[in-house]
This record gives C-alpha cells, sequence and structure tokens, in this order.
C-alpha cells in the first residue's frame, strides 16, 4: 500500500487483472496523451522489453494500470504508460501510485524516471509534486523527468 490517503495496491497483471486493466477508460481529453492499456500490454510482451505490467488495486476493485521497468543503460527504474480509470480519476489515486513506485525504487537503491508529452499539463503537475525535476533530456517526443534518490 502506498502512504497518504489513498489506500493503493500495484501487483503484477496477470490472468483476470489483465482483461480488467484493459477495460479502464480515460477522459476524452486524456486519449491524445496515453495508450490504450492493450498497447501497453503489447509494448511489455515484446521480446527483451524491460518493462513489466501493473494493475493498481483500490480494495478488491482495478482502478488503473502502469508499467515498470529497468534502464539497463543507467539502472533507474522507469514509471511508464500511468492510466487511472476516469471514474477514479482526482481522487490521488495516481499520486499514490508514483509514491509507492518511486519508494520501491529507493529501497532498491534506485533513482527514478519518467517521461511525458510536453502539452499534458496534468501529467507534469502531477510529477512535480511527486518530487520529479524535468532534465532537459527528451525521450522521443517526450520530456524526461527524475526523481533522485
Amino acid at each position: 500500500m502506498a502512504g497518504g490517503a489513498v489506500p493503493v495496491e500495484v501487483v503484477p497483471a496477470i490472468d483476470d487483472l489483465r482483461a480488467a486493466c484493459v477495460a479502464l477508460e480515460v477522459e476524452s481529453d486524456q486519449r491524445r496523451f496515453v495508450s490504450p492499456v492493450v498497447d501497453y500490454l503489447a509494448l511489455c510482451e515484446r521480446p527483451g522489453s524491460p518493462w513489466r505490467p501493473f494493475a493498481v488495486l483500490s480494495g478488491d476493485l482495478v482502478v488503473g494500470f502502469v508499467m515498470h521497468g529497468i534502464d539497463p543503460d543507467d539502472d533507474s527504474a522507469w514509471i511508464g504508460g500511468l492510466v487511472i480509470d476516469r471514474t477514479r480519476q482526482r481522487q490521488g489515486i495516481g499520486r499514490a501510485v508514483v509514491d509507492l513506485l518511486v519508494a520501491r525504487a529507493a529501497a532498491e537503491g534506485r533513482s527514478s524516471a519518467l517521461s511525458y508529452e510536453p502539452a499534458n499539463a496534468g501529467a507534469k503537475a502531477l510529477y512535480a509534486l511527486a518530487g520529479f525535476v524535468e532534465t532537459g533530456e527528451t525521450e522521443g517526443d517526450e520530456t524526461v523527468a527524475r526523481h533522485p534518490l
């Protein structure tokens, strides 16, 4: 569970959890910033992919999805593909997931990193509040931000 007011768990997206993750929906104005979860699952399954898929649970309910992976170049822990269902947004769940994954990485002695589209003001604000700092790096057309140990 993450700290704070929103109890969440991040567990491997296996079996029935995958179908629940695929069914997640975001608000229509967010669709330009996130891919459908099925696309993220396919990315995780590519040979050699560093990404692992996780379901976000609140109690017994799947409320989100996130990918997590270790960068082989610098050993940092990357967060990607964070999707919170539109019915559960603005409840602190996204922040709780990010805080939990940052804490897991720190416990392993790793810094955390992520990227987002520069026009995604909501993601930029969320990640800044969680302690991520833009580095000037880019990943494709996305801005990279890192959370120090």
